[in-house]
């Protein structure tokens, strides 16, 4: 990634936003300006009124996901390596996959309550699919002249699967996972505010909302898109180091 244009495409935006304010183009009751909306976000990290809300929001996306991964990686290994057992499933799995999460609030709320359980369950339901998925195709992607290869040489199954499928799999895995974790917070803030939760970002959102709390809105928005962009390039710095060899 290209750091200076990066930054220059958030300076241009924040720019952009600035003129919008100072000419009034929308109502600043409705669209404060940068410099209010980012001093509210430092007021609203300095005081720690947005800590425990972070905490929480944090700890069900690292179970939603690590659950999710636990049930989508082995299950997306077996579908990459047996080829009739993919087919089985592969309309209920892209049925899964194109199910909104809204749609399925109401289900888990009947099954799990209104607690963190029917979250999480939602959560990885949602990404365990993405995660099967990026799997599957990792192991069916690979490398036929390689499989070939190994078998000439006497390589069991057991062996084609470790030393082969397993790692040509690898660099599809990561990029599940990369695209599930930022799909996970997202899904997490929606169901902390439509199923609702004590804490949580998604409630501040709410809460922020029906006080008319303008600027401490805009700032947990953004602080929503930073701990993505931040969850997004942890796992990248992992997708280098894994994957150290792909692409070279």
């Amino acid at each position: 990634m290209n750091k200076k244009l990066a930054l220059l495409g958030v300076t241009i935006v924040i720019l952009f936003w600035f003129l919008i304010v100072q000419f009034q183009i929308i109502d600043k009751f409705f669209l404060p300006g940068p410099i209010e909306v980012f001093f509210e976000l430092g007021k609203l990290l300095t005081t720690g009124q947005l800590t425990t809300d972070i905490v929480m929001t944090l700890i069900r996306v690292t179970l939603s996901f690590i659950l999710a991964a636990i049930i989508g990686i082995p299950i997306g290994l077996i579908l990459g390596v047996f080829v009739k057992a993919y087919d089985f499933s592969e309309i209920l799995l892209d049925f899964a996959r194109s199910t909104p999460a809204s749609a399925v609030f109401p289900l888990f709320l009947l099954l799990f309550g209104v607690d963190d359980k029917s979250k999480i369950a939602v959560s990885v339901f949602c990404i365990s699919s993405i995660i099967i998925f990026n799997t599957a195709q990792g192991v069916r992607n690979s490398k036929k002249s390689r499989i070939e290869a190994a078998k000439l040489m006497g390589a069991t199954k057991s062996q084609i699967f470790k030393e082969i499928l397993f790692w040509e799999s690898l660099p599809q895995t990561i990029i599940g996972l990369r695209t599930s974790i930022s799909f996970t917070l997202i899904l997490i803030i929606l169901t902390e505010m439509f199923i609702g939760t004590e804490f949580g970002i998604g409630r501040k959102i709410i809460d922020y909302q029906y006080t008319y709390s303008i600027s401490s809105l805009y700032a947990t928005i953004i602080l929503i898109g930073l701990l993505g962009y931040l969850l997004n390039q942890a796992f990248a710095l992992i997708e280098k180091k894994v994957v150290h060899w792909n692409g070279k």
